[in-house]
């Protein structure tokens, strides 16, 4: 039995959600998105919530109960309030801005590394050494921000590079003499 599964997501105010048979759509102040549930599970709209279930007892049908019932938790929150995920970058001349709509990083290669901002994220950079990775889509923003991390990550022996915020890195030990 899912625990997570059992639970009905109710739908915040401000938020309308409608099921057409596996689609479950969703606008909000923030956007318009919709998730299409597998077939091994059913989605209904009962009291202002939204119920999933699974249609039989099978481990396949449990085993995707439960993220269909996240996936449609996640697309209620994200049309209303959206998602960020912060990213620290550490390091001498280490830094960020933004050139447009794009994002610049010096990240001490040769050259400065151009990233192109996706449609429906928005990138801000408060700080040189701080960037803001936000958006309606939670899988979208995550994917952007490891995007933005992995042109350099952060190292083990003096911590260099880009990390999440919060993130801690294993820090090891140099050569001694």
């Amino acid at each position: 039995m899912s625990r997570i599964g059992k639970k009905p997501v109710q739908v915040p105010a401000g938020v309308t959600a409608t099921v057409d048979g596996q689609k479950v759509t969703a606008k909000g102040p923030k956007g318009e998105l919709f998730f299409v549930a597998n077939d091994e599970v059913t989605v209904k709209l009962e009291d202002n919530a939204v119920v999933v279930e699974p249609a039989s007892q099978s481990k396949d049908a449990r085993s995707k109960w439960g993220m269909s019932r996240t996936m449609v938790e996640n697309i209620l929150k994200g049309v209303k309030d959206g998602f960020e995920r912060k990213l620290e970058i550490n390091g001498v001349g280490y830094r960020a801005a933004l050139q447009g709509k794009n994002l610049q990083l010096a990240l001490g290669f040769s050259h400065d590394v151009v990233y192109q901002t996706p449609e429906g994220i928005t990138i801000a950079v408060p700080k040189p050494t701080e960037i803001v990775v936000t958006g309606i889509n939670k899988q979208q923003v995550g994917q952007v921000a490891a995007e933005i991390r992995e042109y350099r990550g952060p190292e083990p022996y003096k911590g260099k590079g880009v990390k999440y915020a919060g993130e801690r890195i294993i820090r090891k030990e140099g050569k001694k003499k």
